[in-house]
Formats: C-alpha cells, structure tokens, sequence
C-alpha cells in the first residue's frame, strides 16, 4: 500500500463544475483545511529554505550546478498590444529544436558574455545565465503562472532590477532582428523574440522528499524530485495503483469531470480496495482535503458538489 499527494490549481479555477455524486460523497467526509505557504514546501525539505529552479533544473542537465549561481533565460513569444506586450508562449508550446538555439545564441553570447552573465542551452527549451559572485539575482515569475499576462508586471524592480531590464530589452532587439525568426514565422511557428528570467539561486546544500516517485510534466518539479532521490516520470492519462508515496502534479488542470473521471475515481477505488492508505488533494489556493479509508463511515456528512461552493467542514469525528 501507498500514499499519495495529488497537486491542484486554485478551486476556482474550476468554476461551477460539478463532481460526481460517488466522488462528491467521498471527499465530502474527507477531513478540510486551510493552510497557508505553498504546498511544494510540504512536499520538499529544501535548504537553505527557497525554490532555485535554475540550478536544480542545470544539475539535471548538464551535472555542473554546484559552486555558481544561475538564472534560467528561457526563450518566449512576447506578442505586443495596445496595453504593453503579453506572455503568450514559453518552453514545449514553442517547438524548440536544437537548431533554433543553434542560430540564436551566437547573437546574444556577445551581450551577455560583455555584462558578465555566460548564457548557453544544453536543452532547447533551457537555456541558463552562470552568474558572477555577488551578482544581483532578479525576482521573476514562473513563466507558466506569468502565460497571458503582461510582461511589465513581471520585469525585475527598482534599481537592482534597472540592470536586468536594460539586458533584456537589448535582448528583444537582437532577437527581433534575427533572421531566424523570419524563418519560424515562416513555417507557421511563433518567433523566439524575448527571455524569461526566472528560478535563480545554487544548488541547495540539501533535497530531501518524503516521496520516492514524482509524477509531473513540470520539468522543475522532476528535476527537484531527481536531486531528492525520487524516481520521476511523466504525467499519465490517469490515475493507475502503485506502491509506496507518491506526489502527482495536476495544477494545470481545468476540466473537473475529466479529473473526477481519470485521477480522483480510480484513486477513491484505491483507496476503497484497501491498495491506497490515504491520499491528500492540495489545492493552490491552499485549501486541503485528507482522505482516508475509514472516512465513508461519516455519513451524516453532506457530499462536496462543488470545489467552489463548498458547505463548511462538520467537527471532526
């Protein structure tokens, strides 16, 4: 038998999607909470205390994180509107091959070799800035909380963040220029034409988990599980029995009826079976539900319909 943590977007993102009435029974009489912190620092022991994607995502890749500091520089589409210029694309969604980094690094090595920041791109979709000691390490979003938003509310602030900002639109005029892009757009791709700065720091002195497989199609999130010595895989189509703890992320979700169908009905017949101990559903707005087999009992516990319109939590039993 097994445990399980299943990571989940924000309730709301589900608006008023129903759950089936077995599903909606079960995690009905699961025991509610509210936590505040993300729910990635339940899942990992991280010292010193943070999230340095950058170079754990570099371990993975290249083996050469320790001893420096890094910042992912990740190639976007940025697409320009009346407001300012929006997110709309960033690693898998833009179908980088090696020979986009081929054709596009040796124009930005200059600018960024000159300020001191070597940039190079063992993946395609990864690319990485070694920074200097003492370097001023910009606070940027995750490209993939940032998608459709507006670049100029994720831009590196006040003085420390001048820096950076000046880097990075230096950057954009290279790549608009760059005849490359004329050839993607020509194949009907978007045009690389702007970086994300984001997940700086070192290696951490340790990783630790208390799951031994991560289950994810967030390349940060393995890379993290790999460095804990968890065994990581990418997202199934569903929910499937297996031994040991396991953590599934699912924050990119948004269709309640397929999640009910596929991860939280065969977990529940898991957990039903006797094949599952218990199974914990973290919510990114930090709403929590911990289910266990001896739960069906609370029948004077009314079904949870809804993620959003959800009737408070009975005392527990």
């Amino acid at each position: 038998m097994g445990t399980a943590m299943l990571l989940l977007p924000p309730r709301a993102r589900f608006g008023g999607q129903r759950l089936s009435s077995s599903t909606a029974q079960w995690l009905g009489r699961a025991d509610r909470d509210d936590v505040t912190g993300d729910p990635l620092a339940r899942a990992f022991d991280i010292l010193p205390r943070g999230w340095p994607v950058a170079a754990v995502t570099r371990q993975r890749d290249t083996g050469d994180a320790a001893g420096s500091a890094w910042l992912r520089a990740d190639p976007v589409f940025i697409q320009p509107d009346i407001n300012g210029a929006r997110l709309l694309a960033h690693g898998d969604a833009l179908s980088l091959t090696a020979r986009d980094a081929a054709a596009l690094l040796p124009a930005l090595k200059p600018l960024f070799g000159d300020a001191g920041f070597p940039i190079d791109a063992p993946v395609p979709s990864r690319w990485y800035l070694r920074l200097p000691e003492g370097a001023r390490l910009p606070a940027m979003a995750d490209p993939g909380h940032a998608l459709g938003a507006d670049l100029f509310d994720h831009l590196p602030e006040g003085d420390d963040g001048r820096r950076w900002r000046t880097l990075l639109s230096e950057a954009q005029i290279v790549l608009h220029n760059h005849p490359h892009n004329a050839e993607r757009v020509a194949a009907g791709l978007a045009p690389i034409n702007s970086l994300w700065f984001w997940g700086a720091g070192r290696m951490p002195d340790h990783v630790r988990s208390g799951f031994n497989e991560v289950v994810s199609d967030d390349d940060a999130l393995q890379a993290f599980g790999a460095v804990a010595g968890a065994r990581s895989t990418s997202l199934p189509n569903r929910w499937s029995s297996a031994e040991g703890s396991r953590l599934v992320d699912l924050r990119h979700g948004r269709d309640l009826t397929a999640l009910d169908r596929d991860w939280l009905a065969p977990l529940l017949a898991d957990l039903q079976a006797r094949r599952l101990d218990s199974a914990t559903l973290e919510f990114a707005d930090g709403h929590r539900l911990r289910l266990r087999r001896n739960q069906r009992w609370r029948f004077w516990r009314r079904p949870l319909r809804s993620f959003v319109a959800s009737t408070p939590a009975a005392p527990p039993a």
